[in-house]
C-alpha cells in the first residue's frame, strides 16, 4: 500500500511503510515513561518538532482503535490495516498544518472518516450494478453480535455513525459534534433516537419462554467494544 511512498519529512519513514518502520525501530522497548504520560496534543507538538519517539507513541496509542474503526465498517482485515496506515501517513504529510485547537483523537478520526468515505465511494463505483455492498467482517461472531450488526444496518447512516462513534470509539458528545460539524444538541437527539430505534429492532414481541439472541441483545442496548470486532 505505501511501499512507493518516500518520506515527506526528511527520511522519517522507510519505504516499507509505517509498520515496517515501527518494527525496525523497536519502539516498544524504547518509549520513555515521560512520553507515555504525555497528552496526545503534547506528543503531536513534539512530532511537529521532528521527534520520532513522539510519533511512535501516537502510533502505539491509536493503531488498534483506528484498525477497529475501519474493520467494523468495512469488509476485509487487510483493507482495514491499509486504511489505518493511510491515516497515519496523512498525519505525517499534514503534521506542519496541525494546530492544537482540536483534540488529536478528533483529528485522527476526522482523517479516518474522510478515508472511509473515499473507500465507500470507490467500492460503490466499482461494484457491478445490482450487487449489494459487502458486509463488514466478523470473525465467528456470536448470535448476539450478528443480531446487533443486522439491527445497526437498519438505522439511517447518520444515526448509525453517531451511535458507533459514541459506543465503540467512546467519543464524547462534544467530540462527535466537532467531528461531524453538528450542534451538540443535534448529536444528543440523534443518539437518543438511534438508541431507541435500535432497541426497537432488538426487542421484537415474542411469546417465547426461553431467552433469544434478540432479547439478550436488547437488554440496555449496550454495544460491546472488542478491538477489531466487526459488527
Amino acid at each position: 500500500m505505501c511501499q512507493e511512498l518516500a518520506d515527506t519529512r526528511g527520511n522519517f519513514l522507510a519505504l516499507d511503510g509505517i509498520t515496517g518502520y515501527v518494527r525496525t525501530q523497536g519502539f516498544a522497548g524504547r518509549r520513555s515513561v515521560a512520553q507515555a504520560m504525555m497528552s496526545d496534543e503534547a506528543l503531536m507538538l513534539e512530532f511537529q518538532g521532528g521527534s520520532r519517539a513522539a510519533f511512535e507513541q501516537l502510533f502505539a496509542r491509536y493503531r488498534g482503535p483506528l484498525y477497529g474503526f475501519f474493520r467494523r465498517r468495512l469488509e476485509g482485515d487487510q483493507r482495514a490495516e491499509d486504511l489505518t496506515q493511510e491515516t497515519f501517513l496523512a498525519v505525517i504529510r499534514a503534521s506542519e498544518r496541525y494546530e492544537p485547537r482540536a483534540l488529536v483523537r478528533t483529528y485522527l478520526y476526522g482523517i479516518a472518516l474522510n478515508l472511509l468515505s473515499t473507500e465507500r465511494r470507490k467500492r460503490h463505483r466499482d461494484s457491478p450494478p445490482g450487487r449489494p455492498e459487502p458486509e463488514a467482517t466478523t470473525r465467528e461472531a456470536p448470535d448476539t453480535v450478528l443480531w446487533i450488526r443486522q439491527a445497526l444496518g437498519k438505522l439511517e447512516d447518520s444515526e448509525r455513525e453517531i451511535l458507533m462513534l459514541r459506543e465503540y470509539e467512546q467519543l464524547s458528545y462534544a467530540e462527535i459534534a466537532d467531528l461531524l460539524k453538528l450542534p451538540v444538541n443535534t448529536v444528543r437527539s440523534r443518539l437518543f433516537r438511534s438508541r431507541m430505534t435500535l432497541k426497537g429492532y432488538l426487542s421484537p414481541e415474542r411469546n417465547l419462554d426461553t431467552p433469544t439472541a434478540e432479547s439478550e441483545a436488547a437488554k440496555g442496548v449496550e454495544l460491546t467494544r472488542v478491538e477489531g470486532e466487526a459488527i
